[in-house]
């Protein structure tokens, strides 16, 4: 029998005053942490984060095995969050513009 997928996991942040550099150095700490879980052999892997200031939101999205791996992430990180949700990602993977 092989592995599970990877199940693709969003992670809601509401923040209200959070600056760009803020929620940066946040994501940062999450995603070095999910690196530190990785490196043990956990099936963990941080894709990218988003920050909405109009709405006062961020996001960050990640490859695992399990939501307690990414909540694992977090609190060794010592970074909230609001809510967890299954996430379906499309597109090309490349957020590179087109050279013309």
């Amino acid at each position: 029998m092989g592995e599970q997928p990877l199940s693709t996991l969003l992670v809601e942040h509401y923040w209200p005053g959070v600056t760009a550099e803020e929620f940066g150095d946040a994501a940062e700490r999450v995603r070095t942490s999910a690196e530190q879980l990785a490196a043990r052999g956990e099936r963990i892997r941080y894709l990218h984060s988003t920050l909405v200031p109009e709405d006062e939101a961020a996001f960050c999205v990640f490859e695992a095995a399990s939501e307690s791996l990414v909540e694992e992430a977090y609190r060794r990180a010592g970074v909230r969050f609001e809510r967890m949700v299954a996430a379906v990602e499309t597109g090309s993977g490349s957020h590179e513009p087109e050279k013309t």
